[in-house]
């Protein structure tokens, strides 16, 4: 049984990552999917297809490389987690490496990006800090 599902997609994000693959696969969920968009749009994952598996919902990630093949996520950190839930206000969303990184926070309006949450006035569960 796995107790944390995002922190099982970002992990298996970053190793695929760090072995060079250009696609992978993890069983899908609504959170999941919500993540793998915000990644998509803020240009981390090429794209994302949720596909139906012998009766199982799975999403398919098309990983982004740069044009000599470096990664263009460093690092994935998982920051809220089931033994410790970090939440902040609209006024400590955090800045993730001076700006060139994002964080994806849980707001009441759904899941989007510091920025986003920044530019909203909504303050949330930051789940994870991506650069």
């Amino acid at each position: 049984m796995m107790t944390d599902p995002i922190a099982d997609m970002l992990t298996r994000v970053r190793n695929a990552v760090g072995s060079k693959h250009r696609t992978m696969k993890l069983p899908a969920s609504g959170i999941k999917v919500e993540i793998a968009r915000i990644l998509k749009d803020q240009g981390y994952i090429n794209d994302f297809e949720v596909v139906d598996v012998e009766g199982r919902r799975i999403i398919d990630i098309t990983l982004r490389y740069g044009p000599a093949g470096e990664r263009v996520i460093s690092n994935i950190r998982r920051v809220s987690r089931s033994g410790r839930r970090v939440y902040v206000k609209k006024t400590e969303i955090p800045v993730v490496l001076g700006g060139l990184g994002i964080s994806i926070i849980s707001t009441p309006q759904g899941l989007m990006t510091g920025q986003e949450s920044r530019r909203r006035g909504l303050g949330g569960e930051v789940l994870c800090h991506v650069w």
